[in-house]
């Protein structure tokens, strides 16, 4: 198949190496500007950033200007919540704190329509506004929507097998930040937390799911690629923005008070 042709969740599923970012400013133009640099995807922060349905809608709209991936991490794993952002036309989902297998299949059920509980509506932009049949509405969404769960509470490991063993269930995000905390470490890097991720990349290995990850720098991508991963979050654009300002300002500040 042509790499243009294939959705994001179909790359995701074949392992490709794809390489995006958090956004968390209520904005189209640093997902457009991403769009420009050839990134393969981004994922829209209505957890941890001040998003809201109608700035989800728009993102989106960017997303599919530009061909890139156009996945949300939401507030949570509730029916309505996935519901509003596929209807938007999110190419997927990734959904914190997945901790047992009773909520990895609800995050499912709630992406899916014939194998699940998804609530229908073709003129959505994620059915082309009603120019699909029903049936082939529902055999594009099922096909297309990415469904990532977040492992990032301690007790979740305990049940790593049962979670990955949930039909639907396309890959993992090893949430490294909240088991930081969780571990009540202050670090990256912390041995409690490499140990982590160890375990839970080793049994999405074994259950054939794809490992997605956020990167603390390249070094830190090459060990997870080691461990599997094949997506990576590179960062965020509050981050880009911070990183870029801060070096413009210390290189022209170091020049003129010479």
């Amino acid at each position: 198949m042509n790499e243009q042709s294939q959705t994001f969740r179909e790359k995701l599923l074949e392992g490709r190496f794809l390489f995006g970012s958090f956004m968390k400013i209520a904005h189209t133009m640093p997902t457009e500007v991403l769009g420009s640099l050839n990134y393969d995807f981004v994922v829209i922060d209505e957890e941890h950033a001040p998003i809201n349905r109608e700035s989800t809608d728009r993102i989106l709209l960017a997303c599919k200007a530009h061909g890139m991936g156009g996945l949300v991490r939401v507030q949570n794993g509730d029916a309505s919540t996935i519901l509003s952002v596929i209807d938007c036309g999110a190419d997927g989902v990734l959904v914190p704190h997945v901790d047992s297998a009773a909520k990895a299949r609800e995050i499912v059920s709630a992406a899916r329509y014939r194998s699940g509980s998804r609530g229908y509506s073709a003129t959505t932009r994620a059915g082309n506004f009603g120019s699909r049949t029903i049936e082939a509405h529902l055999d594009q969404q099922d096909a297309s929507i990415a469904v990532i769960a977040m492992i990032e509470d301690p007790h979740a490991l305990d049940q790593l097998d049962e979670i990955l063993a949930v039909k639907g269930l396309d890959a993992v995000f090893i949430g490294r930040g909240d088991l930081t905390v969780a571990y009540g470490e202050t670090k990256a890097g912390s041995a409690p937390v490499k140990a982590a991720s160890r375990k839970i990349a080793g049994a999405a290995r074994a259950a054939g799911k794809t490992i997605c990850v956020m990167t603390g720098g390249a070094a830190d991508a090459g060990e997870l690629a080691e461990l599997g991963a094949t997506a990576f979050i590179v960062s965020s654009d509050q981050t880009f923005l911070r990183n870029a300002a801060a070096s413009a300002l210390s290189a022209v500040r170091e020049t003129v008070t010479r």
